[in-house]
């Protein structure tokens, strides 16, 4: 009897449920990362983001190797939607992808010193974000002349095959590039935890450097190779030491400043060459950006006015305005000037390597001469092969019509060969080679015209087999081979090197009107600023309850200003970063105006230009530090710095000088020692502990320092004495006198 079917548990699997699917199963992290997210990574990186040794990534390679296989080297252009459904064969990626490889690959988008792709039609430009391409369907493209270059010889064995995605075509797992296009073309990709960019070069430059690193490889790198040389030119502002480090680690990064033109009549300014890591719409809009805010008032209008004869952005300035401060001002604000960050990354034998100048030049260099050496190995074979079938054909000269009646005697077809082989005493390639001769070439003439090649082939042979046995050979293949793609395909510089002490810098010092000024700084961290005539106008300074003032100094409004806190802190500010105000004011609470920490306090403030001089802090156990000024100047214009000074001790003054000078120390017993600070060491570590100055007796302190002055004591040279030291108790001259103050 048939069981009967449980329906309620039949069901799902008729249906085609998965059983347990939506189930929670849980899963190490290191698990997922390890299966999921690992194959992910180095797919990315192995076969998308970073360029090989030949300087192209898959991508570029699959694209440039298929136009070369429709015939598209030297021949008519055709419709770039063709080309693009043929690299599909290789690149298994959408249409769009392989197209937007192709037009940054093109001559017409001007985003590479030696374009690889000839366009006709619109490509975009690269130094444009708004002006897009085409579509495939209505541009046509072919392989620009310099691709003979990236593909000489690859026929000839000179780089392995393998089979593309679904195994029904070969394609180069590299280009034989006959030159360094991994430094010749700029080169970006973001990768997954790396990326690569690569800054492009003057091939003229590249092909010099090759040349002399071959011949001697201590040569110096940069008395050949001067600088990048971007394709959108501009001017690049040479810094020996950044050139020099991107050269040895190939990390760092150069600045590139825009090109531009007055025009005296029209009174506007033609920017016509800009950074090669910024737009023309960008710039505009931070231009128009600044102008709206009023940091800008030199301008009344801006204008992209790029057309067929290339890049332009007019300024229309207004009466009076100079030229050279105003760019100098836009360099600094705008895109106009831009860092090109470095960072030489690139797969060496499918391993991801941040390399120098130098070892780029070796792995290619290395890379180059097995491609040579294959190549002439490939040439050597098939010349040994002819002249093995050349020498057949000439051991029948002396007897054609022995030749002939062989083959006539012979009854069945598959003997004409052994025949030959035992009536001449040649081997059964060259017997085949005799017997596939066409009846209208058994003449004596044909014969000896054939085996004068015989002579050449040795010497050919010869050559082939010096070149192969000889490294140097090899090289100096390389050197001419460098040598003529350099005269063929060589073009001046685009970027002008300009040097960083021929140019001025704009600082924003420049716009601050700098006139003289008294700074009050009080006991309760109040601060104001009074012009001289406001503060002969006024009348007593007004302050808040049990307040003082502390330092009163006479400056300038472009002066810096340092203010020390009670927490080993320091805030940095511009005098004219405060208004002017009047004795009448209590003026600005610097811990609410600098945004100080809740409950921290400034105790001092330094009024300096240059950052001259030194800061000195006087510590309750008798030591002093002695910093350099200079340590608390930044480039960066930070605001606030840490460690201003050392904790180790309770700090009983700080006074910052110019100069050395005397220094009259009081401790709690009385002591009093005179200190000249040019006895104590400087340092450049803000937060050094100090020197040991006066010596202290077990519960006793520094209480009290002070700048001296010649009427603080009737005999100064009586508390001067070689530190450290103890100091004296005070002559009964001084206190009858009251000369000395506690």
């Amino acid at each position: 009897m048939p069981k009967k079917r449980n329906e309620q548990t039949d069901a799902p699997r008729a249906r085609g449920v998965i059983e347990g699917a939506g189930a929670i199963v849980e899963q190490k992290i290191t698990d997922t990362l390890e299966t999921n997210y690992m194959p992910y990574a180095m797919s990315v990186i192995l076969s998308r983001a970073i360029p090989e040794i030949d300087g192209f990534k898959p991508s570029h390679r699959k694209l440039l190797y298929t136009m070369y296989k429709m015939g598209l080297l030297g021949s008519a252009r055709t419709k770039s939607a063709n080309i693009v459904g043929q690299t599909m064969k290789l690149n298994p990626h959408s249409d769009s992808a392989i197209y937007d490889t192709m037009v940054r690959l093109s001559r017409g988008y001007e985003a590479l010193l030696h374009p690889y792709v000839d366009s006709k039609g619109n490509f975009g430009k690269f130094f444009s974000r708004d002006m897009a391409w085409a579509a495939s369907r209505y541009t046509e493209a072919r392989l620009d002349n310099i691709c003979e270059e990236l593909f000489r010889d690859i026929d000839k064995d000179t780089v392995d095959f393998v089979d593309n995605y679904d195994n029904t075509l070969k394609e180069p797992k590299l280009l034989p590039a006959a030159f360094p296009t991994i430094l010749v073309n700029a080169n970006t990709g973001i990768a997954v935890g790396m990326a690569s960019s690569i800054c492009p070069f003057n091939l003229n430059e590249v092909c010099q450097t090759t040349i002399a690193s071959l011949r001697n490889p201590e040569h110096e790198i940069s008395s050949t190779l001067l600088a990048p040389d971007f394709p959108g030119g501009g001017q690049l502002i040479y810094d020996r030491k950044a050139i020099e480090e991107i050269y040895r680690t190939g990390r760092g990064s150069v600045r590139i400043r825009s090109r531009y033109s007055y025009d005296k009549s029209a009174n506007c300014i033609d920017i016509t060459q800009i950074p090669p890591t910024t737009t023309v719409e960008a710039i505009v809009e931070k231009i128009v950006d600044l102008v709206k805010q009023g940091k800008i008032k030199e301008i009344s209008d801006i204008r992209d006015e790029t057309g067929l004869g290339g890049l332009k952005i007019t300024i229309d300035l207004k009466r009076g305005t100079e030229p050279e401060k105003l760019m100098q001002r836009l360099f600094k604000l705008t895109p106009l000037e831009d860092s090109f960050s470095c960072n030489f990354n690139v797969l060496i034998a499918g391993t991801p390597r941040v390399l120098g100048v130098r070892e780029l030049l070796e792995e290619w260099t290395a890379f180059r001469i097995e491609c040579v050496r294959r190549r002439t190995f490939y040439d050597l074979t098939k010349k040994k092969d002819k002249l093995h079938l050349l020498k057949g054909l000439r051991s029948i000269l002396l007897d054609i019509d022995k030749a002939v009646a062989i083959i006539r005697k012979t009854e069945e077809e598959a003997e004409v060969v052994p025949n030959l082989m035992i009536g001449f005493g040649i081997d059964e390639l060259q017997a085949e080679y005799v017997a596939e001769i066409k009846l209208r070439h058994l003449n004596r003439e044909y014969i000896l015209k054939r085996t004068e090649e015989i002579s050449q082939l040795e010497k050919d042979i010869a050559e082939l087999q010096s070149i192969l046995d000889s490294k140097s050979k090899v090289k100096n293949v390389i050197i001419s081979e460098l040598g003529e793609i350099a005269k063929k395909y060589g073009q001046p510089r685009k970027t002008m090197i300009i040097y960083q002490d021929e140019i001025e810098e704009y600082s924003e010092e420049e716009d601050i009107p700098d006139y003289p000024v008294n700074l009050f700084f009080t006991k309760e961290g109040y601060f104001k600023k009074i012009t001289p005539q406001s503060l002969r106008m006024s009348g007593d300074q007004k302050l808040k309850e049990d307040d003082e003032v502390t330092q009163h100094l006479e400056d300038t409004n472009t002066a810096d200003l340092l203010f020390f806190t009670d927490r080993c802190q320091v805030y940095k500010a511009k005098a004219s970063d405060f208004g002017d105000t009047k004795a009448s004011v209590l003026g600005e609470y610097i811990p609410a105006k600098l945004g100080m920490d809740e409950g921290e306090n400034a105790v001092y403030m330094a009024v300096t230009h240059e950052y001259n001089g030194y800061m000195l802090f006087f510590f309750a156990n008798g030591k002093i530090a002695k910093v350099d000024m200079s340590a608390y100047a930044t480039k960066t214009n930070r605001r606030k710095l840490l460690n201003a000074y050392s904790d180790k001790s309770p700090l009983v003054a700080i006074e910052y000088v110019e100069e050395d000078c005397e220094f009259l120390l009081t401790s709690l017993q009385g002591r009093i020692l005179l200190v000249h600070t040019g006895a104590i060491q400087s340092k450049t570590t803000r937060n050094t502990q100090g020197v040991s100055v006066m010596t202290l007796r077990k519960g006793s302190r520094l209480l009290k320092a002070e700048r001296f002055h010649e009427d603080m004591l009737v005999n100064p040279n009586r508390y001067r004495k070689n530190i450290p030291a103890a100091g004296s108790l005070p002559a009964a001259e001084e206190t009858a006198g009251e000369q000395l103050k506690l």
